[in-house]
């Protein structure tokens, strides 16, 4: 499904990713650890032709566009069908380096045949799948089939300046001064405020 970002629908809590085996990534990848950054996540099969020739060269694209510091790509194989042929890590990790990724990828966990945990999780309808994940951990947008660049360009920007709008606000207003009981106005901000009434 998709619908609009600010869909009240599509700012629940992302659930957590279910993986069964991580690579081009030293350590398991939680979206937990990853808050404070906005979070593509390519759910993909290396069987599926439109996430070979479009999904997984759009979500490189993302990765170098953005700056880590804002944004993690992270792909999701999704295996549901063909599991014989593109199920084995042997094959996976021969499919990542021929078509040299080099994001974090994580093998969907799966219980039993049919659809794999955070694919039913997630309750995606096939692959390709585009998940936007906001800096606060929640789904922003989900897209199953091919996603336009500019839109998804133009979302996952909006994402990101999200948190740089609230940022320079709070800075403008509170100027440093919170402490564990809450955050006051700065003198500044007050004097400001005053003229202008």
């Amino acid at each position: 499904y998709s619908e609009p970002m600010d869909s009240e629908v599509e700012r629940r809590p992302a659930p957590p990713l279910e993986v069964s085996r991580w690579f081009n990534t030293q350590a398991p990848v939680t979206l937990a650890d990853l808050r404070g950054r906005v979070v593509v996540i390519e759910a993909f099969q290396m069987l599926c032709p439109g996430c070979v020739s479009q999904g997984l060269p759009q979500a490189q694209r993302v990765r170098t566009a953005f700056p880590q510091t804002d944004l993690v790509v992270i792909g999701l194989h999704t295996v549901f069908e063909h599991h014989e042929a593109q199920g084995t890590v042997s094959a996976l990790a021969a499919f990542l380096h021929e078509y040299r990724i080099d994001f974090p990828v994580g093998i969907d966990a799966q219980s039993g045949a049919g659809v794999p945990e955070t694919m039913r999780a997630y309750r995606m309808q096939g692959t390709p799948t585009t998940i936007l994940i906001d800096r606060d951990g929640r789904l922003r947008l989900q897209e199953f089939g091919h996603l336009d660049d500019l839109r998804l360009g133009a979302s996952i920007q909006a994402l990101i300046g999200e948190r740089d709008l609230a940022t320079q606000a709070l800075g403008d207003a509170v100027a440093g001064s919170c402490d564990a009981t809450g955050c006051t106005v700065s003198e500044d901000a007050r004097a400001s405020t005053a003229a202008e009434s």
